[in-house]
């Protein structure tokens, strides 16, 4: 694998994700280039060369075996996300990427992680729980109340936004099937913003910089 973010730009480049954990799975080894993963639905239909989305991060199928897959990892994706914390027997959560004509349940996920955040707190929320969560400012401008974010790979809607952290609400279902029902005050996890607002901001940073044409349009 290769690239400057946690994706392939061979076989992920026009992969998508829906952020919907298909199941999870459990780590057997990790290496200093990569990750083998136990799994099940994962492997229904997969082959070398497919896109899969580990801890919301977008990995490249290396090889398969019986039950399990292996991916490389790239430095810069051992830096971003929070697969390099990981130790064999760990959970992470999978999604294989979105086939044409699928179901869209969650949000349009890339599977390029932006960085990571930091639990905080989990409190009860009725039969809820909300989890909140400490990030980078670099990462906190993009995220927005009533908004999608993906968390270790998970779609989920931003329920409140202060300063410094962002909040969202589990239901009983998430929090059963998938990683978070792991998950304790102190831990990292992935995260990546959408993806429009990032290009946003930057058409808007780049309004009156372009070329213009005769009518004064700037592209």
């Amino acid at each position: 694998m290769s690239g400057t973010t946690s994706w392939s730009p061979a076989t992920c480049a026009n992969k998508m994700f829906t952020g919907i954990v298909e199941e999870v799975g459990v780590v057997k080894d990790v290496s200093l280039t990569g990750l083998r993963i136990a799994a099940a639905t994962t492997l229904e239909g997969a082959k070398v060369g497919d896109s899969t989305a580990i801890n919301g991060a977008c990995l490249t199928v290396t090889s398969m075996g019986e039950g399990q897959f292996s991916v490389d990892v790239v430095p810069e994706t051992w830096r971003r996300t929070n697969l390099g914390k990981l130790h064999p027997g760990d959970p992470v959560n999978l999604e294989r990427s979105l086939s044409f004509g699928g179901r869209m349940g969650g949000h349009f996920v890339q599977g390029h992680v932006d960085g990571t955040g930091r639990i905080v707190e989990i409190s009860p929320d009725g039969d809820a729980v909300m989890v909140r969560f400490e990030a980078d400012p670099g990462v906190l401008r993009y995220i927005v109340e009533k908004g999608f974010v993906s968390i270790d790979g998970i779609s989920l809607t931003v329920v409140g936004c202060q300063s410094d952290s962002f909040s969202v609400t589990l239901i009983p279902f998430t929090r059963a099937n998938t990683t978070f029902k792991e998950r304790v005050v102190g831990d990292v996890v992935n995260l990546e913003v959408d993806i429009l607002a990032k290009y946003i901001e930057r058409f808007l940073n780049r309004d009156g910089e372009g070329e213009h044409d005769g009518a004064g349009r700037s592209w």
